[in-house]
């Protein structure tokens, strides 16, 4: 494996995890609930895709633009359903994280459970754009190189919006401090649902990107999740940017690893860099230091 084939791979798969990081991050960031069901969701993103190619052969690309939609409504009606009512019963104390991971850890099993029921547990795959191409003498499958640029996409597009916008300047008020937010105007719950919503589109959209280039099961949302949430706190709670650059970090790791010692130690090197980060700088390597 030559240096830029390590190179395109590390970007491709660091820019996909960062990605999903950013929805997971934009979700806690505002509406302060840990999603563990995100990664459920991102299977499902995933099987449309597939479904709709295997079945209709329609382009990847048109279940990314209907997935996106259909992420959001989604995430937006489990939080006005389910967590809008915890909300204001606990308020915005430690209550409300415990028993929101609750219902999240439940709303898992019951998403992981249907897609089980619908499609059984083996892995899915299509061939989308596989022909390779050559790049500088590496050779790269179309399909990598086109899921590298839309995850850089989508990630730069969001960033912007949240920080070139209006409505993103009332979302990283709400993300900030909730608390003072009413007092200039702003509906904070109305605000978390979009935050929510959002995050949900992000979800959908990374799953049809893996369905894209790896094969993908109902069971494997979790293990997304999970390195959803190393990224997050890698690259900083609520810091977007810090998502992705986090996230293409723990892509070179996974890649060298995966390429010159052994690919059965990527878990191994993602749960350590964790533990490193946890121990050195908790807030993340991105995050912001308070003088």
């Amino acid at each position: 494996m030559s240096f830029l084939d390590v190179v395109l791979a590390s970007a491709t798969l660091g820019g996909l995890y960062g990605l999903v990081a950013m929805g997971l991050s934009l979700q806690y960031g505002v509406a302060r609930i840990m999603n563990l069901s995100y990664g459920e969701f991102l299977i499902a993103g995933a099987f449309l895709a597939q479904v709709l190619f295997t079945q209709w052969g329609i382009s990847p690309l048109w279940a990314l633009i209907l997935a996106l939609p259909l992420g959001f409504v989604l995430q937006w009606l489990v939080y006005q359903v389910l967590l809008v009512p915890l909300v204001r019963r606990t308020g915005a104390g430690p209550q409300l994280e415990i028993d929101s991971i609750l219902v999240t850890f439940g709303l898992l099993f019951v998403a992981q459970g249907v897609m089980l029921v619908l499609f059984g547990g083996n892995y899915f795959s299509y061939a989308y754009l596989a022909d390779p191409i050559d790049i500088l003498g590496s050779r790269q499958a179309v399909s990598r190189l086109l899921v590298l640029c839309l995850a850089l996409l989508m990630g730069t597009g969001l960033y912007l919006l949240l920080t070139r916008t209006h409505m993103g300047t009332v979302v990283r008020a709400v993300a900030v401090e909730p608390r003072f937010a009413p007092l200039v105007g702003i509906d904070v719950r109305r605000t978390a649902a979009l935050a929510y919503g959002f995050g949900g589109a992000l979800a959908a959209a990374s799953g049809v990107l893996i369905s894209m280039f790896l094969p993908f099961s109902a069971a494997m949302g979790t293990m997304f999740a999970m390195k959803a949430l190393i990224v997050v706190v890698m690259g900083g709670v609520g810091n977007l940017m810090g998502c992705l650059l986090a996230g293409l970090l723990l892509g070179v790791a996974e890649t060298l690893v995966a390429s010159y010692v052994d690919p059965g130690l990527t878990l191994a090197v993602n749960y350590g860099l964790f533990l490193v980060v946890l121990l050195l700088r908790p807030t993340g390597l991105f995050a912001k230091t308070s003088r």
